[in-house]
This record gives C-alpha cells, sequence and structure tokens, in this order.
C-alpha cells in the first residue's frame, strides 16, 4: 500500500466530516436551498430587504438612467452624471446624457501612451520582475478613477451622447481591449528588443509614436471619430430652444457643463497598518495622461467620508464614490446591506464575517471594483445616514429603475472613496492634500484597483 502522507485528505477524514455536516438539521436544509436557487437567494433576509425602502431626507433629482451595457466604464458614467445634473438643473431640461464613447476613446488612447511610456522606462527591469509583469497584466483596462476622468476632460472636453454615440465595440469592449491589449504587449516586447539591441532613447520614442499611431487607428476603427465640434439643440422640460450653437468639446465642458474639477478631490478610507489617517497618498505608475499626472488621494476616517458626502448632498450636488459593489448584494432588487443577506448563518460558519475590513484589504478579498453615484440620503433623529440612494449605471431595469440603495453599515465596509469639493474640507485637511509631499503606494496596491 503506498505511503499517505499525514496532510493529506484521506477516506477517513471524509467520512467523519460528512457524518458531522448531515447530523445537523440546518446543514440539510441549507443543502437544498443552496442546490435549488444558489447562495444569495437562500441567504436573503425579508426583512433585510424591507428596511431599504426608497424614501430619503436630502435627495438630488437627476435625468433618465444610464446603462453602460457590457462594458467596464463604470467610473466615466458616474464622472458625467455628476457633471449632467447641473446643466439639467440650470438650463431647466427633463433629461441629458453625455457621450460615453467619447471618455473612452481618449482614455484607451492615453493609457497606451503612458504604457508605452512606461514599458521604455522599465526596459532594463527584468521581464520576469514584479513590476513589468504587473504593468503587462492590463495596460488599457475599461476601469479608472476619478483623477484619471479629471485628466481626460480637462484635456478633451465632453460632448453630447449624440455628437458620438455608442458603437458595438463601446457597448461591448471585450474584443477591443483583447486586440488592443495584444498588439501593446507587442510594442513593449519591440521595445526592448530594440533596447538590447542598442536604439537610444530618441529611436525609442520615435517607435513609441509610431506605435500610437497604429493604436489611434484602431480606436477610430472600433469607436468612431470623435468630433472636432458638433452642433448643440437643448430644450428644456416645457419645449423652448435653451442652448443653440456649436462648440468645441473643449467649449462644452467650459461654456455649458462649468464644473471646475480641479475644485473636487479624492478622499479614501483604509486604515491598515501602512496607510496612516490624514495624510495624502498616490499610486506609483497610475494614470492616463502623462502630463497631469497620477492619483492623488486624502485618507480619513469613515465617519469623515459620510460627513462630506452629506454635506455635498444638502448643496444639491450628487457625489461619486467607489466601492465593492459585489459584496453582501442583493443584485436584482438593488440592495447593498450588511443585514439583507445571512451567508454565515447559511453554512454555520464565520464566511463574510472570517475578515473585518482592513483584513480583507491586507488579504485581497476586498478593493474598490465599482463608481457609482450618491444622490440622496436617509437620517435618523441624529441626523446620522441610515440609507443612502444610488444611481448606477446599469439601466433602468436593474434595481428600482436604475436606482441602488446603501445600508449605513455596508457604507462603513464597503465604500472606499468619495469624491467632493474641496470647500468641504477643514483647512487642515486642504492642507495635507495640498502638500508637497504624498506617500506612494506600490502599484499594486488595493487602494490603486479600478473601477
Amino acid at each position: 500500500m503506498a505511503h499517505v502522507p499525514a496532510d493529506s485528505v484521506t477516506a477517513q477524514d471524509r467520512e467523519a466530516w460528512l457524518a458531522r455536516f448531515s447530523r445537523e438539521r440546518a446543514n440539510v436544509v441549507a443543502k437544498n436551498a443552496v442546490t435549488s436557487v444558489g447562495i444569495r437567494a437562500a441567504a436573503r433576509v425579508p426583512e433585510g430587504v424591507a428596511a431599504n425602502a426608497m424614501g430619503f431626507d436630502v435627495e438630488v433629482p437627476q435625468g433618465d438612467r444610464c446603462d453602460q451595457q457590457r462594458s467596464g466604464r463604470c467610473w466615466m458614467f458616474a464622472s458625467l452624471n455628476t457633471m449632467r445634473q447641473a446643466v439639467i438643473e440650470r438650463l431647466g431640461l427633463k433629461t441629458l446624457e453625455l457621450s460615453q464613447s467619447y471618455p473612452l476613446f481618449f482614455d484607451k488612447l492615453e493609457k497606451a501612451n503612458w504604457f508605452l511610456v512606461n514599458a521604455i522606462d522599465t526596459v532594463d527591469e527584468p521581464l520576469d520582475g514584479r513590476l513589468v509583469s504587473y504593468l503587462l497584466q492590463d495596460p488599457v483596462a475599461d476601469g479608472g478613477q476619478w483623477d484619471m476622468f479629471r485628466s481626460i476632460v480637462k484635456k478633451y472636453g465632453v460632448v453630447t451622447k449624440e455628437a458620438m454615440p455608442e458603437t458595438a465595440c463601446s457597448r461591448n469592449t471585450s474584443e477591443l481591449d483583447r486586440y488592443l491589449t495584444r498588439y501593446l504587449r507587442g510594442c513593449a516586447m519591440r521595445l526592448r528588443r530594440a533596447h538590447g539591441e542598442g536604439a537610444d532613447a530618441a529611436e525609442l520614442d520615435g517607435l513609441r509614436r509610431a506605435m500610437m499611431a497604429d493604436v489611434h487607428s484602431m480606436l477610430v476603427t472600433c469607436l468612431g471619430e470623435p468630433p472636432a465640434s458638433f452642433e448643440v439643440r437643448l430644450r428644456d422640460k416645457d419645449g423652448r430652444l435653451v442652448l443653440h450653437g456649436t462648440y468645441t468639446p473643449r467649449e462644452f465642458f467650459s461654456d455649458v457643463v462649468q464644473m471646475d474639477v480641479d475644485a473636487l478631490v479624492s478622499c479614501i478610507n483604509a486604515e491598515t497598518a501602512d496607510k496612516p489617517l490624514m495624510h495624502a497618498f498616490t499610486v506609483d505608475r497610475l494614470g492616463n495622461v502623462v502630463e497631469d499626472g497620477g492619483v492623488r488621494y486624502l485618507n480619513l476616517p469613515m465617519s469623515r467620508l459620510k460627513e462630506l458626502a452629506v454635506a455635498q448632498l444638502r448643496d444639491g450636488r450628487p457625489v461619486w464614490f467607489g466601492c465593492d459593489v459585489a459584496q453582501s448584494y442583493v443584485r436584482d432588487e438593488g440592495i447593498m446591506s450588511c443585514g439583507a443577506l445571512q451567508v454565515d448563518e447559511l453554512f454555520g460558519f464565520a464566511v463574510e464575517g472570517c475578515m473585518d475590513r482592513e483584513e480583507r484589504l491586507d488579504y485581497g478579498e476586498s478593493v474598490m471594483t465599482h463608481a457609482m453615484v450618491l444622490e440622496g440620503v436617509r437620517l435618523d433623529a441624529e441626523g446620522r445616514p441610515e440609507v443612502w440612494k444610488v444611481e448606477n449605471s446599469w439601466g433602468k431595469d436593474h434595481g428600482r429603475e436604475g436606482f441602488d440603495t446603501i445600508t449605513d453599515d455596508w457604507f462603513d465596509q464597503y465604500v472606499y472613496q468619495v469624491v467632493v469639493d474641496r470647500r468641504y474640507l477643514t483647512d487642515e485637511e486642504r492642507s495635507v492634500m495640498d502638500g508637497a509631499e504624498a506617500i506612494v503606494l506600490a502599484p499594486w496596491d488595493p487602494m490603486g484597483s479600478l473601477a
């Protein structure tokens, strides 16, 4: 008989485990339920769902729901939805949708350039080292952060949906991402080989420029040509023409949208050992527009993130935020609540509860995965948040007519970033945010994740 290592799973182990499982009536019931309907459906708590009724003390009106479809552009949709609100209100519009395909084009273009610049910068790094391996992993991912969107609109402006509509490749970005990524990895290979054959900095930059011409060609093929100028005709709720003219994208952004994106700051909550509160952070090699730099965060207590969000909502302005959307989520009903699912009770041991917020960050269990817009909040008698109203970007048929809700306990656990006007910060917070020094995080740090 072959030797069985002491740490092997044996038949005796399995028999004992099955006997233990079968002795508990709850395990049998759970098995029958989960195998029939799935984990989350079996763990759904009707009382927890009922606690998420729509009804808010502070609420920002918004236009029609938007749908990112099969793309990872949530951060763009959330950013554009914060921008359009002021235009809708100022001009008395029923709704307004800004083109999401337009910033997608330039984000891919700039990310490709950012990647090639980093490929040249790391030609002497080992190919199998962590840095180069990371850079090669997903060079033009759909995801992003607020600071990256700010960089795009400052450089390229915005256009209406009609001026650059969706295409097959913007609605479903998988093919574009696949082929563009393949091409860029090939570019990195060529740049490293050229360096190994003695090419100098000027020659490598010449190769980069030629490669970028190909990237631009691929993007035009897949997404269409971004308009240099476009005509705008907007009517208010009563059908009156309130805006008519021809604009460049940058003119439309400055003259019509009128959002000071430099006044908005990214505030995070990450209370891990390596991230002290009341410090500014950046992430090495994270960004898109080379000349605009990367990202910058202010790390604050969770209670402060909530205060800032409520303050901006009270002033009638929506709030861009990033979270780990898949956690404790009743998706069909659009409910993010720690009390709406009892997964641990279903299995009989701690699964969701086996780590706290900081431990989930440290061990790779949770990062920011999705960006949405806070548009309202229900407060208790002491003015503390209970339930938040959220505009998602998954269409009007998702959740409750395109809206989700977040309970405050879920906010505590899974919200990582809010973007607010700097005027809501204290003098001390502004001083830290604007200071010369920022702690530089590694490219693969969880705070560098893309929504």
